[in-house]
């Protein structure tokens, strides 16, 4: 049983995974879906039962005070559709505040081009949310 790490953003949701124990966080992939949840809750279903997946850490989307954005109103509606969809499955909101500036800092300090940022910087944040989850869980 593995626990899913998701960056929900506008067009790109970053997704992570943990080990079969629990007790590392890998970078799967980002899901280009455009807006179209549709789209990203069939990616989800695949990634869901591939990976046997028995919890979600949901990256919520704070400002630096610690308040809730517009943004994060936005996250709660797609908090809502996975607890619909997903009623088996344990589904917890993160802090994902900096998690995007530190996956920014960790690909520059590994020397990644910048076109190629674009491609990982969602997934790299997802590995943060997920790291974030683990540890909150020990």
């Amino acid at each position: 049983m593995r626990v899913l790490g998701i960056d929900y953003g506008d067009s790109r949701v970053g997704i992570a995974i943990t080990d079969p124990l629990g007790i590392t966080a890998q970078g799967l992939e980002t899901i280009d879906f455009q807006g179209k949840d549709k789209v990203l809750l069939k990616r989800l279903d695949e990634i869901i039962v591939s990976f046997d997946v028995s919890e979600i850490a949901l990256g919520l989307p704070l400002n630096l005070k610690g308040e809730e954005t517009v943004r994060a109103e936005v996250t709660r509606k797609f908090l809502h559709k996975l607890k619909c969809k997903y009623p088996k499955i344990k589904i917890e909101l993160v802090d994902e505040r900096l998690t995007s500036v530190q996956a920014h800092k960790t690909m520059n300090d590994l020397g990644i081009k910048s076109k190629k940022k674009k491609e990982i910087v969602d997934t790299l944040a997802a590995v943060y949310i997920l790291e974030t989850y683990i540890s909150r869980k020990k």
